[in-house]
């Protein structure tokens, strides 16, 4: 049986599309649910995102999460095997599986037969997929090629449009927060000006002086400045 379909291509390619609520997270559950619902014979996913040794997961059953759980305590499994080769790994029938008996035992309990992991590199991430069916051979060898290149490519496409996003998002924040603590700086130093009579450079050079003796960004204490101002203001307005 024929493992990709155009209801799976049209799926996955959805993923790549980004929005404000796109996360790791999101782009997984997406991920998972896609390939229990559009792979001939799979009953359920899941998804391990590993960078930097801080693991994400997702599965579209929570049994399967269980499964994942309990392969990570275990430490062995056809996920663990996919990561640590690099190479796609397929169990036909966990029953007549002798390499993994802990897991065995889980993956009945989970109603799993069949098992089908792949690995795919994604910049400096690996994705472990997990595709499993409740009846056994589910997954032929000869099909899971095409399957491994198109999830691949698109699974590729998604989680770099999401880190994309997330750094336009971080660079933007970044640059709002600069200008907010430009304009609170700005305020800061009229204070000083007003207060002492000096030049615009003379009151920054102040605030730095104080910053650095107190060991405060200069924003933080400015802003605690114009705090204070505007407390006594209220306070003389009483």
């Amino acid at each position: 049986m024929e493992m990709v379909t155009p209801v799976l291509a049209r799926d996955l390619a959805a993923l790549g599309r980004v929005s404000e609520e796109t996360s790791s997270e999101s782009v997984l559950r997406g991920l998972t649910a896609t390939l229990a619902g559009d792979v001939p014979g799979c009953a359920g996913g899941s998804a391990e995102l590993w960078r930097e040794e801080r693991m994400v997961v997702s599965a579209s059953h929570s049994e399967l999460i269980v499964l994942v759980d309990s392969e990570g305590d275990l430490g062995e499994g056809p996920s663990s095997e996919a990561r640590a080769t690099g190479r796609h790994v397929i169990v036909q029938d966990v029953l007549r599986e002798s390499r993994w008996p802990g897991y065995v035992g889980m993956a009945v309990r989970c109603g799993v037969r069949s098992v089908l992991a792949m690995p795919i590199t994604v910049e400096r991430a690996v994705l472990v997929l997990g595709l499993y069916g409740v009846r056994p051979g589910v997954f032929a060898a000869r099909s899971v090629p095409p399957l491994a290149d198109m999830l691949a490519e698109q699974v590729t496409v998604a989680l770099a449009n999401m880190w994309d996003y997330d750094e336009v998002r971080t660079d933007a924040a970044q640059m709002q927060e600069a200008l907010a603590g430009r304009a609170i700086i700005d305020q800061a130093k009229g204070i000083i000006m007003k207060s002492s009579g000096c030049s615009a450079e003379a009151a920054f050079d102040e605030l730095r002086r104080v910053s650095q003796h107190h060991q405060v960004k200069v924003a933080d204490l400015a802003r605690l400045l114009v705090d204070e101002h505007q407390r006594n203001r209220e306070g003389k307005a009483g």
